[in-house]
């Protein structure tokens, strides 16, 4: 099949914005693209060569594919860049350059699409020592032989902006009118492009079986599932009245989501976006491996940032340093991470992703072995709204973004891709953003772990009350300090040690170890939240509800300026979350 057939209905798509005669045009092409090359022709009107899952990609930066516009033209780069800054697209400006080549190819080639897709395909492939020359060379040669519409869209695909505006679902919709029978039956189409995340292979499979054909289409290990997405609402009363007055909250982590494929010993880690990113998590890797205790399973999780001494959960930039190339081992000790799963999807030869949720949730409660590195989701299971509003504070309280709800009704299955009313995203719509620091009284401490082993872990720190003489808990630290640190404190807090509680302090926590409110430190935090544990400013926002310091860090001064009742006191606090939150009453339940 000729590339000039595809960019000629590449052409036509761009220069409509109906999505109608998008199908339409889309349709036309389909019809006379030959089955057995149909899912190269899918890929490329994605702008890619494979599904994303494998991994290869074709891109190259604009740099570069001018230095291959130049050599294939025989303009210099400077007039080629000069031309990129009116146009603002450098397929028009590969159209006008290759129309004006300075000097014809003497033996131009008709580009196939079969030739296109396999240049490309070595172009990503290509590694080591020339890789830049060996591309340019690549891309300079079907330039060379292309013509200025070939050239417009062959260059637009190997910058990946291919400017058609054709998403998955109209490639579905087109299939399902060209070989499925009409977009009556694109659900099933759709259902398995879901679970095979394989547009091209979905293709070929309708074109040369029909339906028949897709409905044979199954999970696979190491073809990732489309995820399940939530919608959301913003209060525990609708959610409940939504999921027919019952469901299954979960803890939402402040993490990255993935989904883990294990079959025997070999692994495989794939992001919500279908991305393979098992070299960045070997220690996930090792997780899988073996803390799953099936043969073959396909588990969804959260990997989140922990802090190695505390154990206390990070916030989501913590994670992102893994998400690297290179010095993968140096930053795996460096951000330490810990899993939690809460779906599987495939155990041991069946799909569960037809099963209701309980089903579900048994088989990962009965395949997952359990230790300080990996564990469950946390969950509930509720019909009251209070106690769902109290387990979303909880979360809150321990890191997390907030909870999913998720239908535990006969119709509870895992819709793959989907977005729907089966799960449902409770999180707060607002942010009480700190943007000062505040001074804070130690009043008790957890023993480490590990490297602090022998040492305190993390502080209580508390907030002080004025009017009835009371040191409130407002936060627990484990961050910002350094290893002179983790041996100054407890040498200062000696003198202070005391056997129980301090009569002056409020506090719903035990800590491992209690001192009388003296020492004072800064902290700096990521924003003040509603708690149901920490009792600074008890029920002065809502009944039985304190406020908290989400993601503290001790900025290293110690107050020794200062008395325990100078600290930052409950009112202070009061007034920073309501100064940095002011439609609160619109907001918040009474």
């Amino acid at each position: 099949m000729n590339y000039s057939i595809i960019a000629d209905a590449y052409e036509k798509i761009e220069s409509t914005s109906k999505r109608l005669q998008m199908i339409d045009l889309l349709v036309d092409l389909l019809k006379i693209t030959p089955k057995k090359i149909i899912d190269k022709v899918i890929y490329l009107t994605q702008g890619k060569i494979c599904p994303d899952f494998i991994g290869l990609e074709v891109g190259i930066a604009e740099k570069l594919a001018i230095k291959a516009l130049s050599r294939a033209s025989g303009r210099n780069q400077s007039q080629i860049e000069s031309h990129l800054q009116k146009s603002g697209d450098i397929g028009e400006t590969t159209f006008k350059f290759i129309s004006e080549k300075v000097q014809s190819t003497f033996f131009r080639r008709t580009l196939s699409v079969e030739q296109v897709h396999e240049t490309f395909t070595k172009m990503a492939k290509t590694t080591g020592s020339g890789t830049i020359g060996l591309k340019i060379s690549l891309l300079a040669g079907l330039l060379s032989d292309a013509s200025p519409k070939e050239g417009k869209f062959l260059i637009r695909t190997v910058t990946r902006n291919l400017r058609l505006g054709i998403a998955d679902m109209t490639v579905l919709d087109a299939l399902a009118i060209s070989y499925g029978g009409g977009k009556i039956n694109r659900s099933l189409i759709e259902r398995a492009y879901n679970i095979s995340s394989d547009l091209g292979e979905v293709a070929t499979i309708v074109a040369e079986k029909g339906l028949e054909g897709i409905k044979e289409i199954q999970v696979k290990i190491f073809e990732p599932i489309r995820p399940m997405l939530a919608e959301r609402l913003s209060s525990p009363e609708e959610i409940l009245d939504k999921l027919d007055g019952c469901c299954a909250a979960e803890y939402k982590y402040d993490g990255e989501r993935v989904q883990a494929h294990k079959k025997g010993d070999q692994i495989a880690l794939f992001s919500r976006r279908l991305e393979n990113i098992s070299s960045q998590y070997p220690d996930v890797i090792d997780i899988i491996k073996t803390r799953i205790n099936a043969q073959d399973a396909i588990v969804e999780g959260e990997i989140v940032a922990i802090d190695n001494q505390t154990g206390e959960l990070l916030p989501f930039q913590e994670l992102m340093h893994r998400r690297r190339k290179y010095s993968v081992k140096s930053f795996m000790d460096q951000y330490p991470i810990s899993l939690f799963l809460f779906e599987a999807l495939f155990v041991n030869g069946k799909d569960l992703t037809v099963e209701n949720y309980n089903i579900r949730r048994e088989t990962l409660e009965n395949i997952i072995v359990n230790n300080n590195r990996v564990k469950l989701a946390k969950n509930l299971k509720t019909k009251n709204a209070q106690e769902l509003e109290a387990f979303f504070e909880e979360a809150i309280a321990n890191g997390c973004e907030g909870i999913i709800c998720k239908s535990i009704g006969k119709e509870s299955i895992y819709k793959a891709g989907a977005r729907g009313w089966l799960w449902i995203k409770y999180k707060r719509d607002y942010k009480s953003e700190m943007t000062d620091t505040i001074d804070l009284v130690i009043i008790g401490a957890f023993y480490g772990r590990g490297k602090r082993t022998g040492t305190y872990g993390t502080l209580l720190l508390a907030t002080y009350n004025k009017d009835i003489d009371t040191f409130e808990t407002v936060t627990k630290c484990g961050t910002g300090f350094t290893d002179e640190d983790l041996i100054k404190i407890p040498k200062i807090l000696k003198n202070h040690l005391i056997q129980n509680k301090h009569s002056r302090v409020s506090s719903t926590i035990n800590a491992d170890v209690w001192f009388e409110p003296k020492i004072v430190l800064e902290i700096m935090g990521a924003e003040i939240t509603l708690s149901p544990i920490h009792t600074c400013a008890i029920n002065s926002i809502r009944k039985e509800r304190g406020l908290a310091i989400r993601f503290p860090r001790f900025t290293g001064k110690y107050r020794s300026d200062k008395n325990a009742e100078d600290a930052t006191t409950s009112k202070e606090i009061i007034k920073m979350y309501q100064r940095q939150f002011k439609q609160i009453s619109n907001l918040m339940p009474n």
